[in-house]
C-alpha cells in the first residue's frame, strides 16, 4: 500500500495504517530530535510524542507530504523545549550519534555517508562526522532545526518556512549564517569535510 492509501486508511480510523507510517518515518523523527534536544531519551519523548500529535491531527494534512509535515511538528515540539529548557544541548552529538548506531533508529549526515568506501575512508569520514556533529550542536537552536530540516533532510526553503512558521527569507539567512558558522568551526578544529552540493558552492566562496 503506497503512502496516499496508508494515510487514507489512518484518517479513517485504521491504526495499523499509521504504524506503518511510524515504521517508515520513525527513524527521520528520532534523528531529527536528538540532533535538537543532544539527549536520547528527550528525543525519543519528543519523536513518539509528535507521533501521538499527527495521528490526531490527520484530518488537518492538507496537500504536504507525510514526511514533511511529521518534520514540522517534531521540529516545533523540540524548539518548544528547547525554549523551557533555556540552554544549549549538554550531550554532544557525537554521543547520540554512536546511540542511535546502536540501536538502528539513527541516520548519518548524508553528508559524511558513502556506503561503497572502503575501511580506512570510512573511519576517516567517521571522525568527520564526530566533528561536524558537534559544531552543529553549537549552533543556536532555529538555524539548528533550519539546516537540518534543509541540508540534512533535503526540504526546500519553502518547506523549511511553513515547518518554522517563519519567512522564507528568514529561513534563508538562518541557512546562510548556520553554513557560514559550520564553516568556521570546521576550519578552527582544522577540519572540513566534504560537503553536500548545497554547502559546496558556499564552502568554495
Amino acid at each position: 500500500m503506497d503512502e496516499l492509501s496508508l494515510l487514507q486508511a489512518a484518517r479513517n480510523g485504521d491504526l495499523d495504517s499509521f504504524n506503518r507510517l511510524v515504521l517508515d518515518y520513525q527513524s527521520h523523527a528520532y534523528s531529527f530530535a536528538c540532533r535538537m534536544l543532544g539527549e536520547p531519551e528527550g528525543a525519543a519523548d519528543a519523536a513518539q510524542q509528535a507521533f501521538v500529535s499527527a495521528y490526531r491531527h490527520l484530518g488537518e494534512l492538507r496537500g504536504e507530504n507525510f514526511r514533511s509535515w511529521l518534520l514540522r511538528i517534531v521540529a516545533n515540539a523540540c524548539l518548544d523545549e528547547l525554549r523551557r529548557r533555556k540552554r544549549r544541548p549538554a550531550v554532544s552529538l557525537e554521543d547520540l550519534s554512536a546511540g542511535a548506531e546502536e540501536d538502528g533508529s539513527g541516520e548519518s549526515l548524508s553528508i559524511l555517508a558513502d556506503p561503497a568506501e572502503g575501511p580506512e575512508t570510512a573511519a576517516v569520514r567517521a571522525d568527520l562526522r564526530r566533528v561536524l556533529e558537534d559544531c552543529l550542536a553549537l549552533l543556536p537552536p532555529d538555524q539548528r532545526a533550519t539546516i537540518l530540516l534543509v541540508d540534512v533532510h533535503e526540504q526546500d526553503y519553502a518547506e523549511a518556512a511553513r515547518a518554522l512558521r517563519v519567512a522564507l527569507g528568514t529561513v534563508k539567512s538562518r541557512v546562510a549564517r548556520a553554513r557560514a558558522d559550520l564553516r568556521d568551526c570546521l576550519r578552527a578544529k582544522g577540519e572540513l569535510p566534504p560537503l553536500p552540493h548545497r554547502l559546496e558552492s558556499e564552502a568554495s566562496r
